[in-house]
Order: structure tokens, then C-alpha cells, then sequence
């Protein structure tokens, strides 16, 4: 090295007046920080450039020292201001000389070198090192200064290559250690064993479990949170390195867990990558993205102790999958009320169906809008969502009702189960518990009487882990009394009567819409819609979860009694009821034996639904024998007669004779029916006046001022008619 140092020329023709009235630059710059710890020797070699400046004729007040960028790569320019300065320096035509150790040390990537000899050409700002002065604007110099840029950037390429060969070499025999995660500890030996805490590894095992019962992430972290179950971490760096912290579970913890394939007992490495458009700058660490299982660089199996099957990693990974808000899967249970969010399909264009609430989420319908959102066509078809809702449930209820007495002992079993786990948990963190208090009290007693000021401060430490050990003690009291070890008879009993009675069980206020949502993906994998025209005929495809399919149908409510599939036999069947002088409300009873609905599905056909449907045939009921018909003068209209002849209902027709907007009277005599009088003229009028707005004020200015009704009945108000 010194010989090179001898080699460099103090005095060089290139060097002129020009460059000697500007500053000579020295740039000192080490790759990493431990370079600067580990070599110092090419730090000093560095600054000592300074001296061989001044041999060439700069003064000391002459020669600027740049070294922004020790301990920064030469890969990029990006973070290093030192460079960054270098350059805005020879732009400003404040630099003759350029001196550096050699040329790796200004730059390791063509374009940031290339960038600085172009500025250096335009300026004519010379280039120095261990070899010689260079002068970018001539051509052999810039030529050989351009091979060297070249050569740093290979060099670069290949001391990374063969670092990131050897390290994935050894990544692919599994070798490569990284600190294990939660629930792993690595031996002095290299060796990842389960952590060595019972505690610990509870803890993860109940996670897993968990999430295989719940199917969320939201669900198992509400679970923890709620049981008051932490998690042990071992601490990764400082002091405390490898002591069992116990933090509160979090969200992201427990994502990590779940798609963390160690834990199945396999050896991954680049599930990571990084992606060089999502690098943030200054930042080399940033910028890495979630990698395919195929393009990992190393999956290995069978590596660690593992708490779960890798066909249960596989399984938990699709159901974190299928729990995201997307169309092409059938996202996490909810609490809205519409119970087959995620299932239905439709069967026009095989997507799936939207839900679409509404009053305040009181009640909600599903949609399929694919094709209008995206093509800009027709709505393929939506349904009240109650209609679909009960005929799904119907199916899997009467489903279940074979294997009651298996659920309710399986469900015994499972709380029983679940409490003794929880249980031992606790047992786990008094013991726990009551070893640091142990330990607290065992420092306290061995310390000297005389050295008061660290036995204040044991007695301290001691007064804090017992009054630890006495607050887990009574919550531990608390959760004993609110969830024994094991089931009373009455609880036995309760749960024997609700798995005897799964309909009350669902129906049960204590039953949430998240868990019944759970139950039907349990059994369902979809369900295909196809519904029948403007009808209210649906047909339902049921895929059941064991490969089953199964047909049913269902009846949803229509707007109008023309839009039901059976409407010409109701027709035909009220003709016939009609011929055989059945009154309205016996129709309608018959109706409602017979299975005709109405086109909402109301509770049935009623006196007044049949009246209305009567109307619209033009059938009229016959009257009863010994009826009083009393015959009518010219331009005397019976109240329904009329109303058919405007074309209003007779409601109307009353409300405007009880407001004294008609002439009428009444009969003398049973069944003291209202005749109204109304000539040609009249009739058009009142025509007329159903185009007005129903306020008093104008339909006086419109009517005029009209004659009461009769004196003789003017104290009584008109009532409708027995038919």
C-alpha cells in the first residue's frame, strides 16, 4: 500500500492554474459501520489524501474533506449527502481536484458514476487516486475512468453473488438460523426446540385451537382478550436477551402466528422479498413484499417440533384467504341479519350475490347488480332477503335433527373442555406467580441487615410480587365462581333440552346472527338462486359442505297479483267460489285452506283482499235472499256502483259525502244503504277531481259550496255497506 502511496504523482502536467485556484476535494467513505470499527487503517489512508493534495500545490485552507457517507453502500446515491454535496460542489465550479482512495470509493453504480464524470467533463474538474491524475474531458482518460466504473460495479455484483449464493445454499439444507418464533427457543446447539415454558406452549396451542373453533382473526383475539390470556415472548436484544415477557395479544401477532409455517414444522426462507419499486428512499430495508409458497427460496419440512399439521397450515391459510371483503370469496361472519351473505350465487351469471340493506338494517334483500355495474346492462335478479333466509334455515334445521343427542354430549364434552384448559392456564400463571414471589423474598432475606439501602429496595420488589400473587389469586377465585371446572346437573340438563330443540336453540335470543352465520358455512358451501321471470317462484340449489346437492324452492312476494305463477287459477277458482253464492269472507277462508297467498304473502287472503280482487274480475256478488233493493230515481248512483263508474275506491267516495262534497241519502229501511245522486255533469266532475290534491281548501274551491246532506239524516255519518 505504501508503495502505491509513492507511486502517486505530487506533481502532474493535467494539474494547471485553473484547477489550482479551485478546491481540492478529498472523499472519504466506508461501506458499513463495522468496516469503520474492524478496518481503521483504510480511514487513515483516506484522510491522509489531505497531505498528498497539498504536495501537489493546494494549501491546507484549500483542500475540503467530505465525509458525510462513512458507514453508507456505494450502491446508490440515494442517502448519501456526501456525494450528494461532491457533485452540487463541482456544478458550482468550486472544485479542481477530485482525490479518492480509488474509484469504488465515489461510487459502485454506473449511472451515479457516470453523472459525476459528466459534470466533471462540463467543469473540467480532474479525478485523482492511487494511479494517477485523470481528466475527464479528454477521451483515453475518460475511457479508462469509465472501464473502472464498470469494474467497481462488477465488483459489487460479485461479492454480493457469492454472499447471497452461500447464504441460500445454506438456507436450502435448512442451516441458515434466524431467531425462531413465539413458542420456539434455540439451543446453544443451533438446535429449535418448543419453549422450554409449559406456560408458553399452552398458550400457542390454544391459539391454533381456537381459531380452528372460531374461523377469525377478530374472534380468537376477542377470545384472549376476554379470558385474560397473554402471550410469551422471548426478548430478542438488550440486556434482558431471551427472558419470557408476557404482552398482551395483539392482531398482528397473532396473523404472523397463524401464516407462520414453522409452527407446522417446516424451514422457510424468503417469504419476504424485496421489490425495488416499493423501496422507500434512504431506506434499503424497505420495499418487501408477501412472496407465492412457489417462490420462496427454500421451503424445507420437517425442520422443528411442530404444533400443527401442515394440511391444518394449509387450511388455516385458506380460511384467513376466504375471511377477506372480496368478491371471488365468501368473507368473514358478520352481525348484519342477512344470514346468507357470502353464499348465494347466482345462477345467470355465476357471481355472487350482493346484500342490501335497508329501514336502518332493519330489513335487507340480495342482489346481483354484476352486470349492471360493470357492462351496464339489466339487474340479473334480486330477492327479499327473509324469503331466502327461511327456506336456507328450514333445510338445515330439519338437516340436524337427526344427530341431536351426539351434539348435545359433544357439547358437554367441548365446555368441559374448554374450562379445564382454561384452568390449567391459570393454575400455570399462579404458579408462575408464586415462583417470583419466592425468588423475591429468598434475595431479600439473603442480603446483609446492614446494607439498608438495597434491602429497602428487595423489600420493595418483594411487596410487588406479593401483591401480584394475591391479584391473581382473586381473579382466579373470580373465575372459578363464574366457571366451574366442571357442569352442573341443571347445565347438563339445559344443554341436553336446547340440542333436543335446535329450532329453539336458533331462534334463542342468546344466539347471535354471527353464530348462526357460522353454522350454515359449517354446512353449506353455496347456494345457487335462480329465479323464475317477474314470478314468485325461486328455485334453490343447495350445495351442501359433503358434496350433496339438493332442490328446493321458495315463494317470494310480488307486486301484483298478475306476476303470480298460479294467477289464472285463482281466478278461475274465485269465478267458481262466486258461482256458488259463497260470501267475500268465506272465499277468502277457502283461499287460505286451499294455499293460495296474496302477492305480498300477508298473513292470507282477508274479506277486503277478495273484495278488491272481486272488482278487478268484474264478478259481483250475489246478494242474500229478502236483500232490500230499493229502486233508484234518475241520476241516483248506489256508492260501489259509482266508484266503479270513476274509477276510485268507495273509501273515497264516503269521505267525500261525510265532508258534504255529495248529495246523498240514506235508506229508510235495512240495510240503511248511502245512494248518492250524481247526472253526467256530476260524473265529470268528480272525474276531475281525482287529479286534485286531497286538501280540503281546494277541493271547496273546485266542488263550490254543496248542500248538506239530508235534514233528516244530517246527524249521522255514512258507513260502508255490508259488501
Amino acid at each position: 500500500m505504501n508503495s502505491k502511496l509513492e507511486a502517486f504523482s505530487l506533481r502532474s502536467e493535467k494539474i494547471g492554474a485553473l484547477h489550482l485556484e479551485r478546491l481540492a476535494v478529498v472523499y472519504v467513505r466506508q461501506s458499513t459501520l463495522q468496516q469503520m470499527l474492524e478496518h481503521q487503517e483504510s480511514t487513515r489512508l483516506q484522510y491522509g489524501l489531505v497531505d498528498r493534495a497539498q504536495a501537489m500545490g493546494w494549501s491546507r485552507e484549500r483542500v475540503l474533506v467530505i465525509d458525510e457517507d462513512l458507514g453508507k453502500s456505494g450502491a446508490t446515491a440515494v442517502g448519501r449527502t456526501g456525494f450528494q454535496r461532491l457533485v452540487a460542489e463541482v456544478s458550482l465550479n468550486h472544485v479542481g481536484l477530485i482525490l479518492g482512495f480509488e474509484m469504488s470509493r465515489l461510487a459502485r453504480c454506473s449511472k451515479d458514476w457516470h453523472q459525476l464524470l459528466e459534470v466533471c467533463a462540463l467543469f473540467r474538474t480532474l479525478i485523482g487516486d492511487l494511479d494517477g491524475i485523470y481528466d475527464p474531458s479528454q477521451y483515453n482518460d475518460r475511457l479508462l475512468l469509465g472501464l473502472k466504473g464498470t469494474m467497481s460495479e462488477a465488483e459489487l455484483h460479485v461479492l454480493k453473488t457469492r454472499l447471497l449464493e452461500g447464504k441460500l445454499n445454506k438456507a436450502r439444507r435448512g442451516e441458515l438460523s434466524f431467531d425462531p418464533p413465539i413458542g420456539y427457543l434455540r439451543r446453544p446447539s443451533g438446535e429449535v426446540v418448543f419453549d422450554p415454558d409449559e406456560q408458553a406452549q399452552d398458550t400457542v396451542r390454544l391459539i391454533f385451537r381456537k381459531f380452528e373453533e372460531i374461523g377469525t382473526l377478530n374472534g380468537v383475539l376477542r377470545y384472549l382478550v376476554q379470558a385474560g390470556i397473554q402471550i410469551g415472548v422471548r426478548i430478542r436484544e438488550g440486556p434482558y436477551r431471551g427472558d419470557l415477557d408476557w404482552r398482551k395479544p395483539n392482531r398482528m401477532t397473532l396473523q404472523n402466528l397463524l401464516k407462520n409455517p414453522a409452527y407446522a414444522g417446516a424451514y422457510a426462507y424468503g417469504r419476504r422479498q424485496q421489490d425495488p419499486r416499493k423501496q422507500k428512499p434512504g431506506r434499503p430495508t424497505t420495499g418487501r413484499v408477501v412472496s407465492a409458497p412457489e417462490d420462496w427460496h427454500a421451503l424445507v419440512m420437517n425442520q422443528f417440533p411442530a404444533y400443527i399439521s401442515w394440511e391444518q397450515y394449509q387450511q388455516n391459510l385458506a380460511r384467513l384467504q376466504a375471511n377477506r371483503a372480496r368478491a371471488e370469496t365468501i368473507g368473514a361472519a358478520r352481525h348484519g341479519t342477512a344470514l346468507l351473505s357470502g353464499l348465494l350465487v347466482c345462477h345467470f351469471c355465476n357471481c355472487r350475490m350482493t346484500v342490501h340493506y335497508s329501514g336502518e338494517g332493519r330489513t335487507h334483500e340480495y342482489l346481483c347488480t354484476r352486470h349492471l355495474s360493470n357492462y351496464g346492462g339489466e339487474r340479473c335478479q334480486h330477492i327479499p332477503g327473509m324469503t331466502l333466509d327461511n327456506a336456507v334455515t328450514c333445510q338445515v334445521l330439519q338437516a340436524l335433527q337427526p344427530v341431536n343427542l351426539e351434539l348435545s354430549v359433544q357439547a358437554s364434552r367441548q365446555v368441559e373442555q374448554e374450562r379445564t384448559q382454561l384452568n390449567k392456564l391459570w393454575q400455570q400463571k399462579l404458579e408462575r406467580a408464586a415462583t417470583e414471589a419466592e425468588r423475591a423474598g429468598r434475595h431479600y432475606r439473603l442480603v446483609e441487615p446492614e446494607n439498608r439501602l438495597v434491602a429497602r429496595q428487595l423489600a420493595k420488589e418483594w411487596e410487588k410480587k406479593l401483591a401480584a400473587h394475591q391479584q391473581i389469586q382473586e381473579d382466579y377465585q373470580r373465575f372459578c365462581a363464574q366457571q366451574p371446572l366442571h357442569l352442573s346437573e341443571n347445565e347438563y340438563r339445559a344443554i341436553e333440552k336446547l340440542a333436543q330443540d335446535i329450532p329453539a336453540l336458533w331462534n334463542a335470543v342468546t344466539t347471535t346472527n354471527i353464530q348462526r352465520k357460522e353454522l350454515l358455512r359449517q354446512l353449506i358451501r353455496r347456494v345457487i338462486v335462480h329465479a323464475q321471470g317477474q314470478s314468485e317462484q325461486v328455485k334453490l340449489l343447495i350445495e351442501w359442505t359433503g358434496g350433496t346437492q339438493t332442490e328446493h324452492s321458495a315463494v317470494r312476494p310480488v307486486a301484483s297479483f298478475e306476476q303470480l305463477s298460479y294467477y289464472p287459477q285463482l281466478c278461475q277458482r274465485i269465478q267458481s267460489l262466486v258461482e256458488q253464492e259463497f260470501d267475500a269472507t268465506s272465499i277468502a277462508r277457502q283461499l287460505n285452506q286451499e294455499g293460495f297467498c296474496p302477492p305480498r304473502l300477508q298473513a292470507g287472503f282477508t274479506r277486503h283482499g277478495v273484495l278488491d280482487l272481486m272488482r278487478r274480475l268484474g264478478l259481483h256478488q250475489r246478494r242474500p235472499k229478502g236483500y232490500n233493493k230499493e229502486p233508484l230515481a234518475d241520476g241516483e248512483w248506489w256508492i260501489p256502483n259509482l266508484a266503479r263508474q270513476i274509477g276510485i275506491p268507495d273509501t273515497t267516495l264516503y269521505g267525500w259525502l261525510r265532508q258534504g262534497w255529495l248529495k246523498g241519502r240514506k235508506q229508510e229501511k235495512p240495510p240503511y244503504r248511502w245512494i248518492v245522486y250524481a247526472d253526467e255533469a256530476e260524473i265529470e266532475r268528480l272525474k276531475q277531481g281525482r287529479q286534485f290534491p286531497l286538501s280540503n281548501r281546494i277541493r271547496q274551491q273546485w266542488l263550490g259550496e254543496q248542500s248538506p246532506l239530508a235534514p233528516d239524516h244530517s246527524s249521522e255519518q255514512p258507513q260502508k255497506s255490508s259488501f
